[in-house]
C-alpha cells in the first residue's frame, strides 16, 4: 500500500494483520486469546475486529498445514508449536532426556480430570492406595490442578479440579477432547493418553504411593460428572 493510499485508508490490510498476529504468537511463546491479540491494535485509527483476527488465524492455520509447526487452539487461546510427530528429532536439541511422568502421578491427574471436582480421599478410594503428598504438591505447583471448593464433610476436604494450564500443556481445547471412558479399558490407558498428549517432561517426586490404613478398590467412574472445566 502506498503512503497516499495509507492516508486515505488507515486500516491495515489482511496480510499485515496476519503478519502481526503471526509475529505476536512467535514472540509470546504461549497461548494468546483473541482479546489479547486485539489489544495489539488498540492504538490504530481503524483497528481490526474479532472477525478479522479469526480470519488471520484461519489463514495461518491453513499455511502451516504442510509445515513443521502448527497453529493450535488450547484452553487459553492460540499458540504456535512444533508438530508432535517431529518430537523425536527436535528432542535431540537437548542433551538430557526428560523424565517420564510417574504412573502414580498420571493416574492421580487422570482421576481428577474425569471426576472433578474430587477430594484427595476420593482419589485414594478409586486408586486403592494413598496419594503421595509430593504428587499433589507437584500438580499444584505446575498449576495443572487447583482447589475449587470444599466438600461438606468433617474436616471440609478440598475439592480438586483441572486448570487451563492443564489444557494448554496437554494440547486440549477443552475437557471434551479427552477420550471418553467407554473408549478406554482401564486407568493405564487413561494415563497413556495423557502422557502422549503432553509435550513437557514430568518429574518423579520420590516414592509415589503407600498403602493407606483402609483402602477401597474401584475403577474410574463414568465421565458424565467431570467433563467441564471448573
Amino acid at each position: 500500500m502506498t503512503e497516499a493510499a495509507r492516508t486515505m485508508d488507515p486500516s491495515l490490510s489482511g496480510e499485515e494483520i496476519r503478519n502481526i498476529v503471526e509475529a505476536a504468537l512467535l514472540a509470546a511463546g504461549q497461548s494468546l486469546t483473541i482479546d489479547r491479540l486485539l489489544s495489539l491494535f488498540a492504538d490504530q485509527p481503524a483497528p481490526p475486529d474479532r472477525q478479522q483476527i479469526r480470519a488471520a488465524l484461519a489463514r495461518l492455520e491453513q499455511e502451516y498445514r504442510e509445515r513443521g509447526i502448527e497453529l493450535r487452539e488450547t484452553g487459553s487461546g492460540f499458540r504456535l508449536q512444533v508438530r508432535k510427530e517431529l518430537a523425536p528429532w527436535i528432542g535431540k536439541l537437548w542433551e538430557e532426556r526428560p523424565q517420564r511422568y510417574s504412573r502414580a502421578l498420571l493416574e492421580t491427574l487422570a482421576i481428577i480430570a474425569y471426576r472433578q471436582p474430587v477430594t484427595r480421599g476420593e482419589i485414594e478410594e478409586i486408586r486403592g492406595v494413598a496419594v503421595s503428598s509430593n504428587i499433589m504438591k507437584t500438580l499444584l505447583e505446575r498449576e495443572w490442578i487447583r482447589v475449587v471448593g470444599h466438600r461438606d464433610l468433617p474436616g471440609r476436604p478440598g475439592l480438586y479440579a483441572t486448570t487451563r494450564q492443564f489444557l494448554d500443556h496437554f494440547n486440549l481445547k477443552s475437557l471434551n477432547e479427552l477420550p471418553t471412558l467407554a473408549e478406554l479399558r482401564d486407568p493405564d490407558e487413561i494415563s497413556a493418553e495423557l502422557e502422549q498428549a503432553g509435550s513437557a517432561p514430568g518429574d518423579k517426586t520420590g516414592p509415589d504411593e503407600q498403602q493407606p490404613p483402609a483402602a477401597g478398590g474401584g475403577a474410574v467412574p463414568g465421565a458424565d460428572s467431570g467433563r467441564t472445566l471448573a
